[in-house]
């Protein structure tokens, strides 16, 4: 798929949608009490702090011309009162509000994991990893102070403009009507930008995801990329990458940058008018020098929260396009779940029953179709044939990895579709050909699908699948930390550590999709003898490269495009000559 390409933007042409907002606000109101508390103390602060100009006023026009020393005193002190209640109210209200902010992170990054755990596989096939990384650091990060200390700003702000006009109204109101008169202009210009300046930031987002998924894609496939002597030109990709990057940045930071020294010239033309309009229009005999300090003091408190909303705008603006895709994702349908009333799956023996059915993984080609089969408890199966023909889709509809298109898939005769998918996939071990191993030492991941199993457990499993030998080998054996994705393990201790993990779990059905596949000749035929033994009881579906390794199982199924074309153990599949006979001599030679 296209959006599967690191160097493919997403699409930009969404209209803003408040809901975006109202959903943020959802993770805000959590907060609230500590929200209203560092509002209340930075109104406090604002309203004294706005006692200053007047205090200068009274200076001025009385204390300064009657000589009153102690008043003069008394003024200075006040002045001094103003500043150390600002800053000590300034300082409890970050701490409060840092808080919040990491607050709000935490809340958004784990209901965004916690679904990201639910999607189906179709959705991590269909998009780089390091674009889904993006959404769930950087954006978070991104948005937080803008939700926390952005509304408290904004609020505080807007009550600060209020006041200030108030106080400047109350002591000249000719005066404050000419500090005002830049508001419309400003105003004006805001609404002029601000569709480009979020069209542009959009841009920045999905320029920063590409640059993202591809150094994901570099540092995973690092050993390929040596191999083939590829670094000259994955540089010069990450170059183009980043050089997009950079240009989409700096148009979108030029948006930015044309706010601020818009409110600082409208503020310096305010403030030159002020003296313009004190002096030369109203006149002295109206006006004193005290009144027009202090409203020059006003002007530039005025516009110092204009300034600050035209800011909080940028980051608004910059918050509103991460939310976006944030919200994008957390709507990223969920397209197996729990179906409501779903049932608790019971201990199950193991029968396995298709009843015709289809399944396509688009419209556009029909993978399995009216396709039925029935497995006994305890029988092994072994599913052959070309690739692409639907044998490891068939064994994700038993895990219900996907939902069949038609039909049903029946375990004991319970629809799959009707039980909750915990307890379905608690009761089954799958092996898959890609095996993962996490973080932590051979133990913890052993342990990972049970987490109640003990050491003997965990030792006894990797014994049977002959993983106990190249463990013990390890100075601290079991307690060996992996590195990320297992690079100090063989391909084939990570299959055998995965095979202990998922028999360590004691499924009832066992699912093996090329367990085997990175397993040596020797390790694999001392594989086979513990397996049998393992296998003992247990429905159990193989998908194998390796004939070989299927040869004793109860049923062998040929899948081709036309469905199930043969079914029967390895000598009677032989002695039809039919496709597993074409099959096995074609490997065999």
């Amino acid at each position: 798929m296209a959006r599967n390409k690191y160097d493919i933007d997403e699409a930009l042409e969404s209209p803003f949608d408040i809901r975006h907002l109202k959903r943020a606000m959802v993770y805000v109101s959590r907060y609230k009490v500590k929200m209203i508390i560092s509002l209340m103390l930075s109104a406090a602060a604002v309203v004294i702090g706005l006692f200053a100009p007047v205090i200068t006023q009274h200076a001025l026009d009385v204390t300064i011309p009657n000589k009153d020393i102690p008043g003069l005193i008394l003024m200075a002190a006040l002045l001094l009162l103003t500043i150390v209640v600002n800053i000590t109210f300034a300082t409890i209200r970050s701490r409060i509000m840092t808080k919040v902010g990491q607050d709000i992170i935490f809340d958004i990054r784990t209901d965004l994991f916690e679904h990201l755990q639910r999607l189906s596989f179709e959705y991590y096939d269909s998009r780089p990893h390091g674009k889904i990384l993006v959404r769930i650091i950087n954006y978070i990060n991104s948005v937080s102070d803008t939700l926390s200390n952005g509304i408290i700003t904004f609020i505080l702000e807007l009550f600060n403009l209020i006041f200030i006009a108030v106080f400047m109204f109350a002591m000249h109101w000719r005066m404050a009507l000419v500090i005002m008169a830049g508001v419309p202009v400003l105003a004006a210009f805001i609404l002029l930008i601000k569709n480009r300046q979020r069209k542009a930031w959009q841009k920045v987002n999905n320029k920063s995801s590409n640059l993202n998924a591809y150094l994901h894609e570099g540092i995973v496939g690092v050993r390929v990329t040596q191999l083939f002597s590829r670094e000259e030109e994955n540089a010069e990709i990450f170059g183009k990458l980043s050089e997009a990057y950079r240009h989409d940045w700096m148009r979108a930071v030029t948006y930015n940058n044309l706010l601020w020294p818009t409110v600082d010239t409208i503020s310096a033309i305010i403030s030159a008018a002020i003296y313009f309009v004190g002096l030369l229009i109203i006149g002295p005999a109206s006006v004193s020098l005290g009144t027009i300090v202090a409203m020059g003091s006003y002007a530039s408190r005025f516009w110092q929260p204009i300034l600050t909303l035209a800011n909080l705008f940028n980051n608004f603006v910059n918050a509103v396009s991460y939310l976006e895709r944030i919200f994008e994702t957390l709507d990223e349908p969920v397209k197996v779940s729990d179906k409501d009333g779903a049932e608790e799956l019971p201990r199950i023996e193991g029968n396995v029953r298709f009843d015709n059915v289809t399944f396509a993984y688009d419209e556009s080609k029909t993978i399995l179709e009216n396709l039925s089969f029935s497995v006994k408890k305890g029988e092994s199966v072994a599913l052959v044939g070309p690739t692409g023909a639907g044998k490891t889709t068939i064994v994700n509809l038993i895990s219900r990895f996907y939902d069949v298109t038609g039909g049903a898939v029946l375990i004991d005769e319970h629809n799959v579709s009707d039980v909750t998918l915990k307890s379905l996939r608690s009761q089954m071990g799958i092996m898959l050909q890609d095996s993962v191993v996490f973080s932590g030492t051979i133990e913890e991941n052993i342990r990972y699908g049970r987490l109640d199993a003990t050491h003997e457990e965990i030792v006894r499993a990797c014994r049977t699948v002959c993983a106990d030998e190249f463990i013990r080998e390890f100075p601290k054996g079991y307690d060996t930390e992996i590195t990320e994705g297992g690079s100090t393990l063989s391909q084939g201790q990570k299959q055998l550590i995965a095979f202990a993990r998922t028999l360590v779990s004691d499924p009832k059905i066992l699912v093996l999709d090329e367990a085997t596949s990175s397993i040596d000749a020797r390790t694999e035929r001392l594989l086979q003898e513990g397996l049998q033994r393992l296998l003992e009881g247990r429905t159990s579906f193989i998908i194998a490269h390796r004939l070989s390794t299927i040869q004793n199982c109860d049923k062998i199924m040929y899948v081709s495009d036309r469905g199930i074309t043969e079914c029967g153990t390895h000598e009677e599949l032989l002695a039809k000559k039919g496709d597993y006979y074409k099959l096995y001599n074609s490997r065999a030679s």
